[in-house]
């Protein structure tokens, strides 16, 4: 405000505030009496004090630090003095941390993308929240990283929901016994092995074994079932979603999975999250955390998912890598001491619930790779009391061309029986005796003496099992034509075709059925077991079968 003083005359200016407080006078005269210039200046105070009456004083609290050290993704940062234990924090170029370690004056924070923009000296802020990742069906069909970032060119992920990474595993009570198959096509394991929705089954073997295969496998016969289901029409039908989950692996491993997906159409129900063995340790850390929460969304709507983690021995390596760097006291192998709480805290989120709860499931096929087929090592031990079984592909079958190199020897499933379906128990129930009776028999056979008859026959028939249990990759089998396969080798159909011509013989048995006896391979998918009117047709159709052959294919081998 500006006056000018004249002969009893003044000439007030326009109020003017650069915060913006107050707002102009009412226009005035240029020259007022001295009794009216009063009334103006108790004006201009009134609207003074309203004004600062109603200015609000509000104090804001920042929760943050500064970078100390920066190395192989791990910062330490002082100040954070009010951040939580697995808080994300926020770096000043952007970039996203994990609060692994909480100490008297510092904080250990993992680095979850590239750490070369980050230096001594930058600002780091706490969030106050929990990391987390998109989740839902806008995920499937796209490759994306540990924090659900897309990868794959495109554009951005569609997801209206976020669930948090680390989360509690599913108690008791929510939680109801593992009876639905999962048909995983592979004959070996669906009769021997028998994987249940909700089940987590072991995958452990030497490097270069075939586990990664047989795990391809399981999810392209997913894909399979899945478009079956579509196609019936069938409003009790439920498809399982799978998520593959790269720790660790070559870019062009994960390249050559994304490919075979996508050629064989398994893309539009599946979910890929990579992180590979050029990307930050952190990150590797963090991938399977984050496709857990992805299938938890699945198992907690409703519906049904399986997930597999390729391969957690790289997990383990990550994670002792990052110890290591925080100063964490190492143990056995230099693994820090929490390591076994590492992967039950992930492997325990995969359950099925009750109806109570959705009534969905989430399976989970964990992959762990041997030294020289040393299963006792440290990590296999740990993750085979935490799992629900496990398959152990030896290197010796492997080497005999015997694929899937399945040891049946120490190969289980805890859950047994009850993953198949009444039609499977009935004719895979002594297969597995039969084959172990077969390799035992085996060894008293190459010293060379005398066998008897029975022995004999037991040899012949544990041969043929094993040829019948030869299956190429991505040749995954219908369930219906696994156990026509498995009720002829049990009822003698194979006994008089020779053992090197057995893999050829099931091959035209399955495209001879697949062509003219549909009408009984769809009963027994319909009726799920084998009454005395199916076997009578799975009689017949095998009698015209074998006529069906050259001669000279059946003498005895």
């Amino acid at each position: 405000m500006c006056l000018v003083s004249g002969l009893e005359k003044f000439f007030t200016c326009s109020l003017i505030f650069s915060n913006g407080l107050l707002t102009e006078c009412p226009a005035q005269a240029p020259w007022v009496p001295v009794g009216e210039k009063m009334n103006e200046q108790n004006c201009i105070l009134e609207k003074i004090r309203a004004e600062i009456a109603a200015v609000q004083h509000k104090t804001t609290y920042e929760n943050f630090g500064h970078v100390l050290t920066v190395s192989d993704g791990v910062a330490m940062a002082n100040g954070l003095s009010r951040t939580k234990l697995n808080e994300k924090v926020s770096f000043a170029d952007g970039s996203i941390g994990l609060v692994l370690n909480l100490e008297e004056d510092t904080v250990g924070i993992v680095i979850l993308s590239d750490d070369a923009k980050i230096n001594v000296g930058d600002e780091v802020k706490g969030t106050g929240e929990l990391l987390s990742v998109p989740v839902g069906k806008g995920l499937l069909g796209r490759v994306v990283n540990s924090l659900g970032g897309p990868i794959d060119g495109k554009g951005e992920v569609e997801a209206s929901e976020y669930y948090p990474v680390e989360k509690i595993a599913p108690g008791i009570m929510p939680r109801q016994s593992v009876d639905q198959p999962l048909q995983t096509g592979i004959i070996a394991i669906d009769s021997m092995i028998p994987i249940g929705r909700g089940q987590r089954e072991l995958i452990i073997g030497d490097r270069a074994t075939g586990k990664t295969s047989i795990a391809i496998d399981i999810i392209l016969n997913q894909t399979i079932i899945n478009r079956q289901g579509e196609a019936s029409k069938d409003p009790d039908f439920r498809p399982v979603y799978s998520i593959y989950v790269a720790i660790g692996q070559r870019r062009s491993a994960v390249a050559r999975a994304l490919q075979l997906f996508d050629s064989h159409g398994a893309l539009p129900y599946m979910i890929i999250v990579a992180e590979g063995a050029s990307n930050n340790t952190a990150a590797q850390y963090i991938a399977p955390y984050a496709a857990t929460a992805m299938g938890e969304w699945f198992m907690q709507n409703g519906m049904d998912a399986l997930i597999v983690y390729d391969d957690l021995s790289r997990h383990a390596v990550a994670y002792r890598q990052i110890s290591l760097i925080l100063k964490r006291p190492a143990g056995r192998q230099a693994f820090p001491g929490d390591i076994f709480y590492l992967h039950s805290r992930l492997l325990e989120r995969s359950a099925r619930l009750n109806e109570e709860h959705g009534g969905g499931s989430l399976t989970a096929l964990p992959i762990v790779e041997t030294q020289e087929g040393d299963v006792s090592a440290y990590i296999p031990t740990n993750i085979i009391s935490i799992t629900d079984g496990q398959i152990y592909l030896d290197n010796n079958l492997f080497n005999r061309n015997i694929r899937p190199a399945i040891d049946i020897g120490i190969s289980v499933s805890r859950v047994g029986s009850d993953a198949q379906i009444k039609a499977y128990k009935q004719v895979a129930g002594k297969v597995k005796l039969d084959l172990g009776q077969y390799y035992e028999l085996m060894a008293f056979a190459q010293f060379g003496s005398e066998l008897d008859v029975r022995t004999q026959q037991q040899l012949n028939r544990g041969a043929r099992i094993v040829e019948l249990f030869k299956q190429p990759r991505m040749r995954t089998k219908a369930v219906e034509l696994q156990i026509l396969l498995l009720w002829a080798m049990q009822n003698g159909y194979f006994d008089k075709i020779p053992t090197q011509e057995i893999a050829d013989a099931t091959g035209q048995l399955e495209a001879w059925a697949q062509l003219s006896q549909m009408t009984l391979l769809n009963e027994i998918a319909k009726k799920k077991e084998l009454n005395e009117d199916t076997v009578a047709s799975l009689g017949a159709a095998m009698g015209e079968w074998l006529n069906s052959r050259p001669r000279e294919k059946t003498a005895e081998g």
